[in-house]
């Protein structure tokens, strides 16, 4: 009755962990698009969060898929292995917040704004071709206009009427919309996807705390499981 009631309780949490991988997945998969286009405009190494986030998912999923085949088979070898590697990912999670609390500090912030500033003007000003889509879809998407201003695109080279802005800088959109001024956004793109990123890092290291709370309760199950696999089986022989 005791290792039915360890097994349901540990398949139970493995059942919960799968989805939070899943989950993991799905979202890195849905934003991995918008992160890319921020690599391309603002050049941040933050827009790799996406990459992360689908790897932790697949991650968990495989380990959570080993701890229901133990479970399965109650086999104490895989149980076993199952908490290893729990163990192992609670720790690079720890390491991942201290990382991302590092960037939260004042100084990883101006360094990163200033990079990110310095890329992003770079990018309108030159307005290549193979940086044109990912440029006018941030626009839309943060609702922003150039670099730090609508202003930048008065002295882009790649674009070429100075009196406008391109139509992904407007308010209400239509063909042609950026000619007329006072209908693009006022912000720059910049302080949009700083404020996005800094959001995101909020977001990612509440995630590593929650996921690191359920892990750890994830070992005690997977250790109380395990230790009845063990004594189940020495009370047969006997």
């Amino acid at each position: 009755m005791k290792i039915c009631s360890c097994k349901c309780a540990f398949v139970f949490f493995n059942v919960l962990f799968m989805a939070s991988g899943v989950a993991l997945i799905v979202v890195g998969v849905l934003q991995h698009t918008t992160y890319m286009q921020i690599g391309t405009f603002a050049g941040s190494a933050l827009s790799k969060i996406a990459i992360v986030l689908i790897a932790v998912g697949v991650t968990i999923t495989l380990v959570s898929f080993l701890g229901h085949i133990g479970a399965c088979f109650n086999s104490s070898p895989m149980v076993t292995c199952f908490i290893c590697v729990l163990i192992a990912i609670i720790i690079m999670e720890i390491l991942t917040g201290a990382a991302f609390y590092f960037f939260r500090s004042k100084t990883a912030l101006l360094k990163m704004k200033s990079a990110m500033k310095k890329k992003a003007s770079g990018a309108v000003h030159e307005y290549s071709q193979e940086k044109r889509h990912a440029i006018n879809r941030i626009q839309e998407k943060f609702k922003c206009c150039g670099a730090m201003s609508p202003g930048d695109w008065s002295s882009s080279v790649g674009w070429e009427n100075h009196d406008a802005v391109p139509d992904s800088c407007c308010k209400e959109k239509s063909d042609d919309c950026g000619k007329d001024l006072k209908n693009a956004y006022e912000s720059g793109c910049v302080e949009a996807i700083n404020i996005f990123l800094l959001k995101n890092l909020v977001w990612v290291g509440a995630l590593c705390i929650t996921l690191g709370i359920l892990e750890v309760f994830g070992v005690v199950l997977g250790v109380c499981f395990c230790m009845t696999i063990r004594r189940n089986k020495y009370q047969n022989i006997e």
